[in-house]
């Protein structure tokens, strides 16, 4: 390890030296790779989840695919959290339609490649982050193509090439995430494959052992380490994923068939985004019309992804299908700025290793002001005693 230098003093200047922000400044003292300037530009950060954290943050190589609405908020809070570099692939013009809703396209961009036009205004956030930009069609590309990036996410795609994408980001092994807005609504689905993650807690006197804590999460070692005069225990938690595909013809959780109560409080938006991507794959991508013939048939697809869910037949109101399909394809500034931060933050806890990542289906009702979460896997262990229940997810805006 090499001696303190510039940047060890830089940071010894700028923080105090007594308790856990003391310890901070070591670690940091130490780090080799992160300059004075960066220990200074994200000082906030590196307190809340440390200089390992940062690093792999800073080294991160992120591929975004498609930028619209969505994903103008999820690579604002990426690049302005300082990941490695931020690659965009769109093969799409920017359109009249895109100066509503999206702030990194203007006027004098309307017919400029998407990602092009949006490139410049995303550097401009943060010139340390290397922006790229690729203009090719996503739905030709090998798997081989996302060999080199870290993390794969897919915004505002038909259910048909987020499940082709996600088929690819699992043979080359790379954590992959969509999501879509539309309107009030949104949804972000994860599949990180396999996971580890640490959660650091004062140890208490109950001790953790390595067991199973659900049909997806175990707990595979525990640590423990001394820190303000308090003993920590750091334990590493494991979770299993599933594709989309999968997911989408998954039933709930048993916990929720065997619960009445639980069941009624399902949100119908998960029987909605089901029967639009059961739409999609019949009719090979569009939205639902305002057709007679589009309306009735996706009506009928959700009267029957609701029964397979065996969800109460009255929580699937004719107000809520109204509302739904009343919203699809637009674009509102608080929901894609919730949905966005929401995505940004976890994609960071899952660079740093900290904190539970959603698992694996993250549904928004702006109206409702709602984000439930959902485990959809096509297997659950009813002897296993699960602990997955509903999470609601902050509503908060970055």
């Amino acid at each position: 390890m090499s001696a303190p230098g510039p940047a060890s003093s830089a940071a010894q200047s700028a923080l105090p030296a007594e308790g856990p922000v003391g310890e901070t400044v070591a670690a940091i003292a130490q780090a080799q790779t992160i300059s004075a300037d960066e220990i200074a530009l994200y000082d906030r950060q590196i307190r809340l989840w440390g200089v390992q954290a940062q690093e792999r943050i800073r080294t991160a190589n992120i591929l975004l695919v498609s930028i619209k609405a969505l994903a103008n908020e999820v690579a604002k809070n990426l690049v302005l959290a300082g990941i490695g570099s931020l690659t965009i692939i769109d093969n799409e013009a920017v359109t009249e339609e895109d100066l509503g809703s999206q702030f990194f396209v203007l006027e004098a961009d309307i017919g400029k490649n998407r990602a092009a036009a949006a490139a410049p205004q995303i550097q401009k956030l943060n010139p340390r982050v290397n922006v790229r930009v690729a203009t090719e069609d996503i739905r030709i590309q090998g798997p081989e193509f996302y060999s080199p990036f870290d993390i794969v996410i897919a915004t505002d795609l038909d259910f048909n090439n987020l499940s082709t994408l996600n088929a690819a980001t699992r043979l080359s092994n790379r954590p992959f995430y969509a999501a879509g807005a539309h309107g009030f609504y949104g949804y972000i689905f994860a599949d990180l494959i396999t996971h580890d993650y640490v959660i650091e807690r004062e140890k208490s006197n109950i001790p953790t052992t390595i067991r199973l804590e659900s049909a997806t999460r175990s707990i595979i070692s525990v640590a423990t380490k001394k820190e303000s005069g308090k003993v920590v225990e750091m334990v590493t938690k494991r979770e299993n994923y599933t594709p989309l595909l999968l997911a989408n013809s998954s039933p709930l959780p048993p916990e929720y068939l065997r619960n009445r109560r639980k069941l009624k409080q399902v949100t119908p938006l998960l029987t909605c985004m089901r029967a639009l991507w059961e739409y999609q794959k019949i009719s090979g991508g569009p939205l639902p019309s305002h057709s007679k013939a589009d309306l009735e048939l996706f009506t009928t697809l959700a009267t029957e992804k609701h029964k397979e869910f065996q969800l109460p037949q009255e929580s699937l109101r004719s107000d809520f299908l109204r509302s739904f399909l009343q919203n699809l394809g637009g674009e509102l500034a608080p929901v894609t700025a919730f949905l966005g931060g929401q995505l940004a933050q976890d994609v960071i806890n899952v660079l740093g290793k900290r904190e539970q990542p959603i698992q694996n289906l993250l549904l928004f009702d702006g109206e409702e002001s709602k984000g439930p979460v959902y485990a959809l896997h096509p297997i659950f262990d009813d002897a296993v005693v699960s602990e997955m229940p509903v999470r609601e997810m902050p509503i908060t805006v970055v």
